[in-house]
């Protein structure tokens, strides 16, 4: 009852915050806009509520140290209040709202009253530029004193309900942009599905008074990952010391995601912005967990030639392949498993959950195959998922969730875990955008028990391989012929186009008709030279080629060197596991239905593939031809009625 009342107050107070947007900015700002002007001041309201109480001490404590560094303050002000960020401006959103002069440079004062670490979130939320339209449109006296009014103190809203309000507005915000919705914001129901499993098989240092765990996120986006990483981790252990890290490139949800973490306890620097692919802002830097939704399709011509000189240097994260440039999720795989931990004797390492739609899977190119084969190699995958379609707000496609570890439990290295959860949602009241299903909490411990239960699970969902299983080799399969010798027409015409084809050869040529294919070889020079005529080695081959003629009763035909010689039109390319042995699986699947078939296992091309769909796919049995013929059978009998009645008419 409890949570459904926090759901309910969040969707209220969200619905709050959002008549900003029909009351204010109508007219006045374009509505794929709104979220723009929207999310600073939301953000601006929550700060200024947590601070209210202890703001009037803050402001006398740091006027008291006088002209100290900025930084030195913080560290003050951090000490003596707990808090690592403060405002020591004598205004705030009701004092502002209660005149309607200079409302602007109020504003503006107001903000630059905030701690210096924090400034970056108001000059990444463009907040001067927007309070500016605002005034010039005489709406921002309106929107200050709309903000002023609504409670989003944290005895009003906890954290975790916060959150809520952060995603219905965001949601309604980047709804109006249309697949930017799913630019930079993932639903919580697949962050907790990803956080559960991640988890799931960790040390028991984890649940020690001193446990420490470390969360990164490349595509912090607006933070979401890493607070509901936090706060599993917390419900595990109340005493764990969680440190969260983020790289956001974009300015509106970096300055989203730092607000949010400040507002969630974290560090004002916990989220940095800069573009993850050119510049890694924790090299050097490993972490115990993962997280990552990469933008799916994303074009990284505009990093390449930063990417490419990274990729030259021998172990780099880019050094083992590089995706099409029209598609750089795998990069961001890559760059995932570089940062992660490495084993430790203690049983830890890190681990990965990062988002992809199908492509990553198998794309047969260069690059994503070397990626693949590396990770494969490495033993870095654990478990891949398949996700419900529809669950985010910006695409209804198909997508994954790769889970990579360097430290495995005993039991699953050298083993990767499929799991289709394809089926474990359910459809929302009201969609929201591209996301039309979510998967509730049974849902999610579906998955999750199917992952624990690991080759124990239930195969409909959840299918245990081996690397070795995923690579594969391409190998040549033809079909040799039987051929017979044939004297025609169309073989003479056919080699009166050669210079060394004279009318005499005409003879020659009839006079072997029904000569054994394999012994032309011997039997056309010797006829050519007992008729004075010369049969170069260039003839002799155009000879064998328009007098064959197919002979299932002629003996399998090799060519004047004795090679083989393959069926015209029956060339195909077999697909064999490392795990398989090629005789064995020829024998099963291929000389069951030709018995002829050869193969040449020297010219086969090694590639690899997840192919999900594949491994899950369970045919349906066919209906009974007596059920299909009395459905046509009844359909005819309709039809005949109809035309019965059109003719009558």
């Amino acid at each position: 009852m409890a949570e459904h009342k926090t759901s309910s107050t969040s969707a209220t107070t969200a619905r709050i915050v959002w008549d900003t947007a029909d009351k204010f900015l109508r007219d006045i700002v374009e509505p794929e806009d709104y979220g723009d002007f929207i999310l600073p001041f939301t953000v601006l309201r929550r700060l200024e509520c947590m601070l209210a109480d202890s703001k009037g001490q803050v402001t006398q404590f740091v006027a008291s140290l006088g002209s100290l560094p900025p930084h030195l303050i913080d560290i003050a002000v951090k000490d003596k209040f707990g808090l690592s960020f403060y405002n020591v401006s004598p205004l705030d959103l009701a004092t502002i709202a209660s005149v309607d002069d200079n409302v602007e440079k109020s504003l503006q004062n107001y903000i630059a009253g905030f701690s210096h670490n924090i400034e970056d979130i108001w000059v990444s939320f463009e907040f001067a530029r927007r309070a500016k339209i605002l005034a010039d449109a005489n709406r921002l006296h309106s929107v200050v004193k709309h903000f002023s009014t609504i409670d989003l103190a944290p005895g009003k809203l906890e954290n975790t309900a916060m959150g809520d309000v952060f995603e219905d507005v965001m949601y309604r915000a980047f709804n109006k942009k249309g697949k930017a919705a799913g630019a930079f914001y993932t639903p919580r129901d697949a962050i907790k599905l990803m956080v559960d499993i991640l988890i799931a098989n960790d040390d028991d240092t984890l649940a020690s008074d001193s446990a420490l765990r470390s969360i990164y996120d490349p595509t912090a986006g607006s933070g979401g990952m890493l607070l509901v990483a936090q706060d599993a981790l917390r419900r595990m252990n109340e005493k764990i010391d969680v440190t969260l890290y983020g790289q956001e490139l974009m300015p509106s949800a970096f300055a989203l995601g730092k607000a949010d973490l400040l507002i969630q306890g974290g560090r004002p620097d916990a989220i940095k912005q800069g573009n993850t692919l050119v510049e890694d802002l924790y090299e050097g830097q490993t972490f115990d967990y993962v997280l990552s939704n990469p933008p799916f399709g994303k074009d990284w011509s505009a990093d390449e030639k930063s990417v490419r000189e990274q990729a030259k240097k021998h172990g780099s994260r880019f050094s083992h392949g590089l995706p099409s440039i029209s598609d750089g999720q795998m990069l961001f795989l890559a760059h995932c498993a570089s940062k992660l931990s490495p084993a430790a004797q203690n049983g830890q390492g890190g681990r990965a959950a990062v988002v992809s739609n199908a492509s990553p899977l198998f794309t047969g190119d260069k690059g994503p195959s070397a990626i693949r084969q590396w990770l494969l190699e490495e033993d870095l995958v654990d478990a891949i998922v398949a996700l419900p379609t529809d669950m985010f707000y910006g695409t209804g496609i198909p997508t994954y969730v790769w889970f990579l570890d360097t430290n495995k439990d005993p039991e699953r290295r050298g083993k990767i875990q499929l799991i289709d959860g394809t089926g474990q949602s359910r459809l929302l009241r009201k969609p929201m955008g591209e996301k039309r299903r979510e998967m509730s909490r049974a849902n999610r411990e579906t998955v999750l028990e199917a992952y624990k239960a690991f080759e124990d699970a239930n195969p409909e969902i959840s299918r245990v391989m081996t690397p070795q299983d995923l690579m594969f080799r391409d190998i040549p399969v033809s079909k040799q012929a039987r051929l017979a010798t044939r004297f025609s027409e169309d073989a003479v015409e056919e080699l009166r186009s050669r210079r060394d084809f004279t009318e005499e050869h005409v003879a020659v040529l009839k006079s072997l008709d029904g000569t054994p294919w394999n012994e032309l070889p011997k039997s056309f020079p010797q006829a050519a030279k007992a008729a004075g005529l010369k049969a170069p080695l260039g003839l002799l081959d155009a000879v064998m080629r328009t007098m064959a003629v197919a002979d299932e009763s002629a003996p399998l035909a090799v060519d004047r060197k004795g090679k083989p010689v393959a069926t015209d039109g029956w060339k195909m390319t077999e697909r064999v596991a490392m795990s398989q042995d090629v005789t064995e699986h020829m024998e099963r699947d291929v000389l069951r239905f030709a018995p002829d078939a050869q193969w040449d296992e020297s010219k086969a091309k090694h590639g690899n593939e997840i192919p999900f769909t594949r491994i899950f796919f369970v045919p349906k049995e066919p209906r009974p031809l007596a059920e299909i013929d009395a459905k046509v059978q009844k359909i005819m009998g309709e039809l005949a009625d109809m035309f019965k009645e059109v003719s009558d008419e």
